[in-house]
Order: structure tokens, then sequence, then C-alpha cells
């Protein structure tokens, strides 16, 4: 056998060879993922934010706040618990701006757990001042109009924003002062007033209208 015709042969043993394994590399899509692709878990959801966490601490916020502004409204609180619970959110609100004030406008795991636990103290705080005896009356039988106006007013403000915690709380210190000189002039002239007393008490009541106007509009919000 010739050198030409052992070549022959040769290539054609080579080629039979190595054609099944190049139609099926050629037949494989090619798109197919490579195993690791294949077998890659899908894309964990994002976890949620700083910006979201924060949100949630501003609407645990409003949600206690919502629920004073309903004692305030139902009569469940007095114009003294009201001032307590409202000294007490302003406190919190402005230990808030002082811990944003050192991280950049944002709040730490730390300080959302502090004020996570502040929070929950005025909840039951809340709580127990709206299921005491102590209601929201001015020494009659049923709340004054006078003062019930201006307390919704007042939670008025509040659910709105118009008020802010600690304008709020000064202003529920002049009602409960107020409530406090009638039950105390009923007391002493066998549960009624006098004309004079009544006229001294429309003249405060006035001044706090006054108050609750001024504080309303004067642009700082809650």
């Amino acid at each position: 056998m010739t050198n030409l015709t052992k070549m022959t042969l040769l290539g054609a043993g080579l080629a039979a060879f190595l054609l099944p394994a190049i139609a099926q590399t050629s037949s494989a899509p090619a798109s197919a993922a490579t195993p690791a692709t294949a077998n890659a878990p899908a894309a964990a959801s994002t976890p949620s934010s700083g910006s979201d966490i924060d949100r949630n601490v501003q609407q645990r916020k409003q949600n206690q706040q919502e629920r004073i502004d309903n004692g305030i409204s139902n009569g469940s609180l007095t114009a003294g618990e009201t001032a307590g619970l409202e000294k007490k959110e302003s406190q919190i609100n402005q230990e808030e701006r002082d811990m944003k004030a050192m991280d950049n406008g944002h709040l730490t795991a730390a300080d959302r757990a502090a004020l996570r636990q502040q929070q929950d103290q005025v909840s039951k705080q809340i709580y127990q001042d709206k299921h005491n005896a102590a209601t929201q009356y001015d020494g009659s039988q049923k709340p004054g109009q006078r003062s019930e106006n201006q307390q919704d007013r007042i939670a008025n403000g509040l659910k709105s924003g118009q008020l802010t915690a600690g304008e709020a709380s000064h202003l529920e210190s002049q009602e409960a002062a107020i409530n406090q000189e009638k039950r105390a002039d009923r007391a002493a002239n066998d549960g009624k007033l006098t004309a004079q007393e009544k006229a001294q008490i429309n003249r405060q009541q006035n001044h706090l209208s006054k108050q609750i106007y001024k504080d309303k509009h004067n642009n700082k919000v809650r």
C-alpha cells in the first residue's frame, strides 16, 4: 500500500471519529445556560431600606397621635392627661431630631430600638389614661360646650399637623387650668357658677381660643 493510500485512509478514519462530536456541539442552542447560571437562585428581595424603616417610625408616631386625638374628642382623656401625653410625645420627637442630627439625618438600629421602647411606654399610658375614671368634664354632668369646642379645635389641629405636640401640650395645660377653676367655683356655689364667674371663664376661653388660632397658623408643623 502506498503512502498516499495510507494517508487517505487515515484522514477518512479521523473524520469519521470527529463528525459526531462536531454535530453534537453545533446542535446545542446558543442560549443554553451554563450549569452555574441554570442553578442560580432567584434574585433575593431587597431588604427594607433605612428610609422605609424611618417611615415606620413616623407611622407609629402618627398612630399614637390619632389615639390621643380620639381620646380628646370622646372625652376619655382629660385636658391634664392629654397635656402629659403630648409632652412625652414632644420629648420623643425632640430626641429623634437629635439622633438624626448626629447621623446625617438617619436613625441607627439602636436609635430606632430606643424610640420604639419609648413609644411602647406612651402607648400603655394612653390606654391607661383613656380607661381610668377621669373624663373631660368641667364639673357639670356633661362636658361644657365651650370647653368641648376648644378640645375639638386642638384635636383637629393635631390631626392636620397644624399644631405641634408641644403647642398642643401648652394649650391643653391652659384648658385643664380653666376646667379646674370651674370645678372649684361650682364646688363653692352648690354646683353653680355665678354671673361673675361665668364672665371670667368666658374671658379665659376667649384668650385660649385666640392662642389656638395663632398656634395653628404660625407655620409650625408637627
